[in-house]
């Protein structure tokens, strides 16, 4: 075993995580992976039902550690708040805080409306910001560490995704501000930035996945294919470990080279 991979294992074992939207896709991929490298973990999502499922996977995969559930939706300020209770309730710390969830809705500036405008920037910027907000005192305590999923769409400009592209902007943006504030005292926070993945959020959306995404992804990713949830879950566990010990403030692209592209016209 390397001693990169030691370091990953050893500093997230008995860590305090609250993972949101760990019911499914890279919020559950997430989830599993920290119990298997022994994080002690706290995880919220809208389906209660598959959260449970969730749970028990990763009791199975860390030992037959029990997680707490803290369900419920995060655009209600009372359930952030509670969220949040509970945990420090139960652990009576928080190490690390996986900002996941998000959703993905379809539609620019001729054809989307204010309803769709809101719904997407207060799950995925203003649930964040609250949450964030209150946990900050909690991690400050233990030196600890935020991880945001944002896109590449933060990073990158797309038709007819606008809400959403504006809200993962502003998420790279919260989290590089937040960074430097913590940064005095040694909270770390950082943002992944995902490129296609094989998960359900493009069907909820709207989108086809197989028709479309999947396979355009040969085209517009560098190494020819979308991403696997497995390797955003890595890079996210990468960040919150000691291994990234010197990295903060940054919006780290898992995109297969996505970001780096422009259309060629020779």
């Amino acid at each position: 075993m390397t001693s990169q991979l030691c370091c990953l294992v050893s500093s997230l074992k008995g860590k305090v995580t609250l993972i949101t939207g760990a019911s499914s896709g890279i919020g559950a991929g997430t989830a599993v992976l920290f119990a298997k490298l022994g994080a002690v973990l706290a995880l919220n999502g809208r389906d209660v039902e598959n959260l449970t499922k969730v749970a028990k996977e990763c009791t199975e995969r860390g030992g037959g550690t029990q997680h707490l559930l803290v369900p419920g939706d995060l655009t209600d300020e009372d359930t952030v708040k509670k969220t949040v209770e509970e945990v420090i309730a139960r652990f009576g710390r928080l190490d690390v805080l996986v900002n996941n969830a998000g959703i993905l809705a379809i539609g620019g500036i001729e054809r989307s409306d204010l309803a769709t405008y809101d719904r997407v920037m207060n799950i995925n910027v203003r649930s964040v910001y609250q949450l964030t907000q209150l946990c900050v005192p909690h991690l400050i305590k233990t030196k600890g560490c935020i991880v945001n999923v944002s896109s590449i769409a933060g990073l990158r400009s797309y038709p007819d995704n606008l809400a959403y592209c504006m809200s993962k902007s502003a998420l790279d943006q919260f989290t590089r501000c937040v960074a430097l504030e913590l940064a005095p005292k040694q909270v770390r926070v950082n943002s992944v930035c995902p490129g296609v993945i094989v998960t359900d959020v493009f069907k909820r959306a709207g989108m086809s996945v197989e028709q479309y995404f999947l396979e355009k992804s040969k085209q517009t990713h560098a190494l020819g294919r979308p991403g696997e949830v497995d390797e955003v879950a890595h890079s996210i566990a990468f960040l919150a470990s000691d291994a990234a010990s010197f990295i903060t403030g940054v919006n780290l692209p898992i995109d297969g080279g996505r970001h780096a592209m422009s259309p060629r016209e020779i």
